[in-house]
């Protein structure tokens, strides 16, 4: 469903593998929704949920803190989308995602995979170095 490309890249070493890990981790959402020999995938989720928060909030850290030492221009709206992303994992209702599993499991795993894709190919890549 996502895979990394070049296009992806920035430019900045630990942004790139940092990057590379949000794919990781998306991956494993994904290889979980496939799987049809686990009928029950609500601990695997919520588990999945958490390193995915738990590393953007890493990421995000290290991105923020790599923009504000360069003098980035739109450091407050990136803030911002990040900040935005972390409340709408947080957000997520676990009730609904335990009792609607597959359904429930595809659109998160849709507003992940978009929200990265676009965050890294629009918004990432205006402080590229490449």
């Amino acid at each position: 469903m996502i895979a990394w490309k070049e296009a992806y890249e920035v430019g900045i070493d630990i942004v790139d593998s940092q990057h590379k890990e949000l794919f990781v981790i998306a991956g494993k959402a994904f290889d979980l929704l496939k799987n049809e020999f686990v009928t029950d995938k609500y601990d695997a989720m919520v588990e999945i949920l958490e390193d995915l928060k738990d590393y953007a909030a890493f990421h995000f850290e290290t991105e923020e803190k790599y923009l504000e030492e360069t003098g980035f221009k739109k450091l407050f709206s990136h803030k911002m989308e990040h900040a935005a992303f972390l409340q709408e994992i947080e957000a997520i209702d676990l009730e609904e995602l335990d009792e609607n599993q597959e359904e429930h499991m595809m659109r998160i795993l849709q507003f992940i995979v978009n929200w990265i894709d676009r965050h890294i190919l629009e918004k990432d890549q205006q402080f590229a170095v490449k």
